[in-house]
C-alpha cells in the first residue's frame, strides 16, 4: 500500500471510526464509497488486557477496512487534556496490534469536539430514553467522527487528521541505557496539524 502520509492521498474503501471512552468504545463503519457512516458496535473497554483492541483489529480484518479514524477529544479552545492523551495512547495500541498482525492499515487521530454531545441530542430527539442512550451513544459518536472525516477527505481531496504509527521499541546497544520509546504519532506527517 502506498504511504499515505507522503502522498497526501487518502485510501478508498470501507473505513472504521472509533470513539474511545474509559468504559466503552464505540465503532462505526462506512460504505466503500465513503458516503455514509453508520453506527456499528459498542465494545466494553478492557484497560488491563486490551481485549477490545484485539476485537477492533479483528473487525478491521474481517471488514477489509482500509483506514481507521480515532476521535481526539479537545476542549473548545483546542487544548488536549487527559481524555486526548487516552485516545492517543489507544490509537498507538491499535497501530501496534495491526503491525503485529502484519496489517498495513493507517490510523489517523481526528478532532472530535462535541460528537458525544451531538450524539446524545440526536438520540433524545429520536425519542430514545436516557437509559437506552448508554447502549448506543458511543457508536453514534463514532459515526459522527467517521462521517466528518470522510466528508473532509472528499472536500480536500487529501487525507485528514494526524497519522499514528506503532511506538518504536527500545533499542539496546552495548549495554547502554535504552532510549525511551518514541511516540507513535507521526510528528512530520504532512497531515499533522490539519485537524478536523
Amino acid at each position: 500500500m502506498e504511504d499515505l502520509t507522503s502522498s497526501g492521498a487518502y485510501p478508498r474503501g470501507t473505513k472504521l471510526g472509533v470513539d474511545v471512552g474509559t468504559v466503552r468504545v464505540g465503532l462505526a463503519i462506512c460504505d466503500p464509497d465513503g458516503i455514509l457512516a453508520t453506527p456499528f458496535k459498542t465494545v466494553t473497554r478492557d484497560a488491563k488486557k486490551n481485549s477490545d483492541v484485539g476485537y477492533i483489529v479483528r473487525q478491521v480484518e474481517e471488514l477489509g477496512a482500509v483506514q481507521v479514524f480515532v476521535g481526539l477529544p479537545r476542549t473548545m479552545k483546542g487544548e488536549e487534556r487527559s481524555s486526548a492523551a487516552m485516545a492517543s495512547e489507544y490509537s498507538e495500541l491499535l497501530a501496534e496490534e495491526l503491525q503485529r498482525r502484519g496489517m498495513d492499515v493507517p490510523i489517523n487521530l481526528v478532532d472530535e469536539r462535541l460528537t458525544t454531545v451531538t450524539a446524545h441530542r440526536n438520540l433524545h430527539e429520536a425519542g430514545m430514553s436516557s437509559k437506552a442512550h448508554r447502549k448506543v451513544v458511543d457508536q453514534v459518536a463514532a459515526a459522527g467522527i467517521l462521517q466528518h472525516a470522510i466528508d473532509m477527505q472528499k472536500a480536500r481531496g487529501a487525507d485528514v487528521g494526524r497519522r499514528v504509527h506503532a511506538p518504536t521499541p527500545p533499542q539496546h546497544t552495548d549495554g547502554a541505557n535504552a532510549p525511551l520509546p518514541a511516540s507513535g504519532i507521526d510528528q512530520h506527517s504532512p497531515t499533522r496539524g490539519r485537524q478536523l
